[in-house]
């Protein structure tokens, strides 16, 4: 194998594991995480008032 294409072999593993794993990931922990933030902040303050 040359070199080229083993850059390009790593390369395009490395764009499958952000894009098909870590950004999936990232993106549910940080909606929880707001999520989570809201609610705990509701606990503490009531709801919402309008």
């Amino acid at each position: 194998m040359s070199e080229a294409s083993v850059e390009k072999s790593s390369e395009r593993k490395a764009f499958l594991f952000l894009t098909v794993l870590l950004a999936p990931l990232l993106t549910v922990a940080i909606v929880g995480g707001y999520g989570f933030a809201v609610w705990i902040l509701q606990i503490f303050n009531g709801p919402p008032t309008g």
